[in-house]
């Protein structure tokens, strides 16, 4: 068996020991240029590297063990893969007697160009335009980008940005935390324009054109470093779970974030969560859009999701 190990920052060679023991399998370091060149990849890091790394792992097709060695891991825990022992404990089943491989979704957001008006009729941004449809016309679609676990527009992306300002130990102890009062102490609700589709890929309609603080797209249920944000969300199912949360004060969003960590905040009044298989989220003014923890572009944007496109080690 031929195995290649992406060690994301951080990791070492060395942190492949407990993976290389008691097994006659010949190692690559680095991402392999094509699917004959290995039989499974190792990622040691975090949902970032995982993140960087999504386009070029599904082009492979090859078996994918994730290593939490990151900060914030969810990709891995979603997996199963809490602790580095547990990947190890999955790598030896793999290796000795196959193992369970399991195939999983990826998310995919679209950039999108805004040549052209977002919607058939009057629908201008922050307009009462609810049961527009959206047309496919209206957008030049530019590159995609794969995401593993959540992304996000609004408060959250911020606190994404200054989470990847923090030193690595710090993110580490819960970078998201951290980062989360300062940039409540400044963000403000803004104007976005969201539609969804309804059943299967059909065309989107409007959702909501209020101010709001923040969106989020889920393909897994945690993000931030254990954040519940979409506690209902599963990698295989072939849809997107929205959380949605509209223009509330400061102190009440200070305190509906606790509730996060537990997925207790879907039953509060100004949280809205559905899912879908696309999304559309148009703002006044471009913002920024993260996923995994990444800067990946900004507003407008279509999210989708690629179902079963990643094959994965589990527990």
């Amino acid at each position: 068996m031929r195995a290649a190990a992406i060690l994301g920052l951080g990791c070492q060679e060395k942190d492949l020991r407990p993976f290389r023991e008691g097994s006659s399998v010949e190692w690559v370091i680095g991402l392999p240029e094509s699917s004959g060149e290995a039989d499974v990849v190792l990622v040691l890091g975090g949902d970032g590297t995982i993140h960087r790394h999504l386009e070029a792992l599904v082009k492979l097709g090859l078996p994918v063990l994730v290593v939490p060695r990151g900060s914030g891991n969810d990709f891995a825990r979603a997996l199963g893969l809490r602790r580095v022992r547990d990947s190890v404990a999955a790598w030896r089943r793999f290796v000795f007697s196959a193992g369970r491989i399991r195939t999983v979704d990826l998310g995919v957001i679209t950039p999108l160009g805004s040549d052209a008006a977002c919607c058939v009729g009057p629908t201008n941004l922050g307009s009462n335009a609810a049961g527009c449809v959206v047309t496919d016309r209206s957008f030049q679609r530019r590159e995609t980008k794969y995401f593993c676990c959540v992304g996000g527009v609004g408060l959250d992306a911020e606190v994404a940005r200054r989470a990847n300002q923090l030193p690595r130990w710090l993110r580490g102890l819960g970078g998201y935390a951290l980062a989360l009062p300062p940039a409540l102490a400044r963000f403000a609700a803004l104007p976005m324009e969201i539609s969804s589709a309804g059943t299967d890929h059909g065309d989107l309609t409007l959702r909501s054109s209020q101010a709001t603080v923040l969106v989020a797209f889920a393909n897994t249920p945690n993000y931030g470093g254990g954040m519940e944000i979409a506690p209902d969300a599963e990698m295989d199912d072939g849809r997107l779970d929205i959380c949605l949360v509209t223009d509330v004060n400061r102190f009440k969003l200070f305190c509906l974030f606790p509730s996060v960590y537990f997925g207790k905040h879907l039953g509060l009044e100004d949280v809205e969560y559905f899912r879908t298989t696309r999304l559309r989220i148009e703002t006044k003014a471009s913002l920024d859009v993260y996923a995994d923890g990444e800067f990946v572009c900004q507003t407008p944007v279509e999210v989708s999701i690629a179902a079963q496109v990643l094959r994965v080690i589990t527990p």
